[in-house]
């Protein structure tokens, strides 16, 4: 039971995940979460609005399937299989993110400074969901997937939009965390 309870080994959620690509392959599928976005918004009728939306979306009910079980999945090892919310972190990038205002880094797996109720009621914060929300929409977009779906999919299909859409992730995050995050707090 203890080996339920902690991170898995990368030679044990490896071969899971290469599993798990394989039967998407073999079924004619292919693994991202922006295209559970797109089954929703299909769903909700955003097809009269857009033609990109207008899509069968009975031919996408496994990503709906795939949502229920991200779901289960996150309940099930949140409410059973995890110890404890406090998550390892490098002393030095907590350090980094108290000098910008983010205290008890690792303390939960999210910082009541970004994810709060009461940081997200506020002005502030509503934009900066609303310009994260657009900007990842759209970027998914345009790169064709998801960080998920280039990362795993792609790479593993040796892709190279794939590759070069995962190089821009890593150089977007780098940016993010080094000059825009710390002029946000």
């Amino acid at each position: 039971m203890d080996f339920i309870l902690q991170p898995w080994p990368w030679y044990v959620a490896g071969p899971i995940i290469a599993l798990i690509m394989f039967l998407l392959f073999y079924f004619g599928e292919r693994f991202g979460v922006s295209s559970n976005l797109e089954t929703f918004c299909a769903i909700g009728g955003a097809g009269k609005f857009t033609d990109y939306f207008k899509i069968d979306w009975k031919q996408n009910k496994w990503n709906l399937m795939f949502v229920a079980g991200a779901i289960t999945g996150g309940f099930i090892a949140s409410t059973w299989l995890t110890t404890s919310n406090v998550v390892a972190i490098n002393p030095q990038t907590v350090k980094d993110l108290a000098n910008i205002g983010i205290e008890n880094a690792g303390a939960t797996y999210m910082p009541k400074e970004i994810f709060s109720i009461s940081t997200m009621l506020t002005l502030k914060g509503f934009l900066i969901l609303l310009v994260a929300g657009l900007m990842v929409g759209f970027g998914a977009r345009w790169a064709g997937g998801c960080t998920s779906g280039h990362a795993i999919t792609g790479l593993s299909n040796l892709e190279l939009p794939s590759l070069i859409s995962v190089i821009g992730f890593f150089i977007g995050g780098l940016i993010m965390t080094w000059y825009i995050l710390p002029l946000l707090f």
